[in-house]
């Protein structure tokens, strides 16, 4: 119960609406303000003046952001909601990469979910024909540091790219991306088995980079960030660096898609131009391989 100490301070209670007791501050004013006036923040809550003032704040590029991405509306009730589709990434995968770490389970577990061009094409390789390790092989990691540093790297890059395009969309990207890189390991290594997410990340990676420029942010960070990361894969023994080519040209594009069809009214040839991107992999990855391999 209240004391009458309590009831009497003022600032006990909701600046906006007097009647309500709160022991909330908003981060930046640090008046009292009730469930009902609170925004979440990076940290804390902040109060609604706050918010508007914010808004007022916001910088050229974040403006153009909005104006090109659907509007400040939508940016808006994106950015509230949480990265869904990351976090349930980060839980397959990382739930599959422990079960990586036991003893006698975990070999099999690689070996059943690995990628080799040899299992697409049966007619003229030892092999069954498994086709789904074209994406199987995302989930899957050779060891803790490599299942690590994918993880670290795609909770980063989801945090700013889920929010932005979408759930489908972010779905979209982080698949097709994995798999362009597959089908880049099967064209320039057909003879190579790959394994980890690093192809995909690439993907998120090149995606975030063009749909920065598009929007007119400063992308020198993640253009160095990108280059070295992929420089370090021709350095480095054991590690797919076709992956990582096939994985950022796949992303890039798709990310191109994204920008020149971010209207509700062009939703379907963004579907189309995605399936069609699809459909090219596919075609690429089953004819030209099997040049390789018999010649």
């Amino acid at each position: 119960m209240s004391t009458p100490e309590f009831t009497s301070n003022r600032d006990n209670f909701c600046y906006r609406h007097p009647d309500r007791q709160s022991f909330v501050l908003c981060q930046r004013c640090l008046r009292t303000i009730c469930p009902e006036c609170q925004t979440p923040a990076p940290v804390g809550v902040i109060c609604p003046e706050c918010m508007q003032e914010q808004r007022k704040n916001r910088t050229p590029a974040q403006k153009r952001a909005e104006r090109r991405w659907g509007g400040g509306g939508s940016i808006a009730a994106a950015r509230s909601g949480k990265p869904v589709v990351t976090y349930a990434l980060l839980a397959i995968t990382s739930f599959i990469g422990l079960l990586q770490l036991i003893p006698v389970l975990g070999p099999q577990i690689t070996d059943a979910l690995l990628f080799a061009a040899p299992y697409l094409y049966p007619s003229i390789s030892p092999y069954p024909f498994e086709p789904w390790r074209l994406l199987t092989a995302v989930f899957v990691h050779g060891g803790f540091v490599h299942l690590a540093l994918n993880m670290l790297a795609l909770w980063m890059l989801g945090q700013s790219l889920e929010p932005m395009l979408g759930r489908a969309r972010y779905l979209s990207l982080y698949l097709i991306s994995g798999l362009g890189g597959s089908v880049m390991v099967a064209v320039l290594a057909p003879t190579t088995a790959t394994v980890g997410a690093s192809g995909a990340v690439f993907g998120l990676m090149a995606a975030l980079l063009i749909i920065g420029r598009h929007i007119g942010a400063n992308v020198t960070g993640i253009l160095v960030i990108l280059g070295i990361n992929f420089a370090f894969g021709f350095f480095v023994g054991g590690i797919a660096w076709q992956a990582h080519l096939g994985g950022a040209i796949v992303g890039a594009l798709i990310a191109f898609i994204y920008t020149r069809t971010k209207r509700r009214e062009q939703r379907i040839w963004q579907i189309v131009l995605l399936a069609v991107t699809v459909v090219a992999l596919l075609l690429v990855v089953f004819l030209v391989p099997p040049l390789i391999l018999l010649s």
